[in-house]
């Protein structure tokens, strides 16, 4: 296993791994990571030993990670290529074709909702890994097959070369850590001519929620850039399971994103974790309020056992034998101590004051009145503002993974068909050479766009605008642009329109000249 350097070892490569491990225990990122996950999940007593105590949970953080998620994720992502300088015939159909071909890959891998669990990855965890590869096994009708597919990786998982660059594309090296099926394992490294008999199981004292793994063993894909091109090949501890290959990219195939940054660090911080204190704070104090009321909310009744032998009883109606005179005070009742005001007013400030230094207010998280539209509009974009850091991170993330689908369609995708469109809008399948990306200098545009609940409303005006400056006369074109739901019988009303219009030529203009 030399492929150009000898040290690449199974023992080398599992030795780079414990450094790896190493550092990010001197971090704390293990221990850091299992913690934010617990409390954004709701476990935010563990560990405690109190079986009489009532653990109340008022789980503020997941609330306002999951505004941010919404906030962020509520964007839909496209992605096209250009070329410097003129475009030839050939050169436009080709960059039709990988447009088109951006938008299959998403969908398919339904990278929409992975964005979400990244944006969640990197908002707990503080780092969301993204990891895109080429499967040729997966086919694509009878002419090509292959397939490019995305992974969402954890960022315990990930092992930079340079642990102190951030900058995923100037690594050395890049270590990805998976668990799998000791046969799976074994079954690989016999495909590719390796022992399976010296490949064991193992264990992940490091992972999370690993406790009941049996039969599963550490895999290990090491990533490298060898003369400006990346290389791969895939160990466990002391076996090959696939020999370095080189894959032809000049990107590693992973995207990397950290919601704050570190300095000199490749791990970034999350948004939580400087504020699971005033989690557990919340959580103690309202417990001791619970406890407080349990024992003193209650009267008690104290009486005289001498004068009442036979105990004191809550019967209604029944008789108690006194001794003595019965007027004398038998009983009393003895209330408990009324608890501080400051107690709740101190939690809801610390409820107040997290979330607001979160960047989530009462308007963004929707906790008002909705007596002025347009103010708490105004209001909620105004708290966004916080988040416009991570959006356009996000947006940098996007664009990593979208340059490297165009990367693997360069190396991998050959000759194949693509469903593309012409520029009358009219779809069809199309034979395309991927190779010829090769020579081409292509600048790449990623889109990503805002869905905000008051975008169709902005549609319908802008549509209206459209239509009383004469810039639209077509009422075809006018229907066509209005968002479903706006108006009934909208089909219907286009077919007849079109009746209308092949009996009379001049309908367009009467629409035009009613508006």
């Amino acid at each position: 296993m030399d492929a150009g350097s000898p040290s690449l070892s199974p023992e080398k490569i599992w030795e780079e791994y414990e450094r790896g491990v190493s550092y990010n225990t001197d971090l704390g990122l293990y221990d850091t990571v299992r913690q934010n996950e617990n409390f954004f999940i709701g476990k935010q007593w563990e560990g405690v030993l109190a079986p009489d105590l009532d653990k109340p949970t008022f789980n503020i953080l997941k609330r306002v990670v999951s505004y941010f998620i919404s906030t962020i994720a509520s964007d839909d992502v496209s992605a096209q290529v250009s070329a410097f300088g003129d475009e030839t015939p050939s050169t436009e159909a080709l960059l039709r074709a990988v447009s088109s071909e951006f938008d299959r890959v998403i969908e398919n891998n339904r990278l929409k909702a992975k964005n979400r669990d990244c944006i969640r990855d990197a908002a707990v965890d503080g780092d969301a890994c993204l990891y895109i590869w080429y499967d040729p096994d997966r086919a694509q009708g009878s002419f090509s097959t292959g397939e490019i597919v995305a992974e969402v990786i954890e960022n315990t998982n990930v092992y930079f070369g340079n642990p102190q660059v951030e900058d995923i594309q100037r690594q050395p090296s890049i270590l990805i850590a998976r668990r799998v099926m000791l046969e799976e394992a074994r079954k690989e490294a016999l495909s590719f001519g390796g022992d399976p008999e010296s490949i064991h199981s193992d264990d992940d004292p490091n992972g999370i929620n690993r406790q009941l793994e049996h039969g599963k063993v550490t895999t290990l894909l090491r990533f490298w850039k060898q003369d400006g091109v990346v290389w791969f090949c895939k160990v466990c501890k002391n076996a090959v399971l696939r020999p370095p290959v080189k894959l032809g990219y000049k990107l590693y195939p992973l995207a990397w994103w950290c919601w704050d940054r570190v300095k000199n660090c490749y791990h970034g911080q999350s948004c939580i974790t400087g504020l699971i204190p005033n989690q557990i704070f919340i959580n103690k104090l309202y417990a001791m309020c619970m406890e407080h009321v349990k024992k003193m909310a209650f009267p008690k009744i104290a009486y005289n056992r001498a004068l009442l032998p036979g105990g004191w009883s809550n019967r209604a109606g029944e008789a108690i034998p006194v001794n003595g005179d019965p007027n004398l005070a038998l009983c009393a009742n003895l209330g408990g101590a009324d608890m501080s005001n400051q107690v709740i007013s101190l939690i809801e400030k610390t409820i107040s004051y997290t979330r607001d230094t979160m960047g989530a207010s009462d308007a963004a998280l929707g906790n008002i009145r909705p007596d002025n539209t347009s103010a708490i509009i105004a209001v909620q974009k105004s708290a966004q503002m916080p988040l416009e850091l991570q959006r356009m991170a996000f947006y940098d993330f996007v664009e990593q993974y979208i340059r490297i689908f165009l990367e693997i369609m360069r190396v991998d995708y050959g000759l194949r068909y693509v469903n593309t469109s012409n520029q009358e809008g009219e779809s069809f399948p199309q034979l395309t050479d991927f190779s010829q990306l090769e020579y081409l200098q292509l600048k790449l545009d990623v889109d990503v766009g805002a869905g905000s609940f008051w975008s169709e409303l902005a549609q319908v005006q802008t549509m209206d605008n459209l239509l009383q400056n004469g810039i639209i006369s077509d009422p075809i074109t006018y229907l066509d642009s209005i968002p479903d739901g706006y108006i009934k019988n909208k089909a219907k009303m286009i077919a007849k329109l079109k009746e209308q219009q092949n009996l009379s030529p001049n309908s367009t203009n009467e629409f035009q000249e009613r508006s």
